[in-house]
């Protein structure tokens, strides 16, 4: 049995929620659901949000996340072998 976890939106007609999209599952597959109301705050956000959101204390200051990130590439350099071509 292969381990297959999906979060998907739909919308409940009496005992049938229908999906927006496809799950990648066969037909008749047993599937364990959880529900949970959409807030509705929670529906869509504007293009480029959800991204703004995730980088948190980031999103105002690119400048720093450049300097951080190029920073922890160097660190990762530290003490490994040159690879031969």
């Amino acid at each position: 049995m292969t381990k297959h976890s999906n979060v998907h939106r739909g919308v409940v007609h009496g005992k049938t929620i229908e999906l927006d999209g496809e799950t990648g599952l066969p037909d008749g597959q047993e599937v364990t659901v959880t529900v949970q109301p959409v807030k509705p705050d929670q529906k869509k956000l504007p293009p480029g949000e959800g991204l703004r959101r995730s980088f948190g204390a980031w999103a105002d200051d690119a400048d720093d996340l450049d300097k951080y990130l190029e920073w922890n590439r160097q660190q990762r350099k530290i003490g490994r072998p040159e690879i031969e071509l």
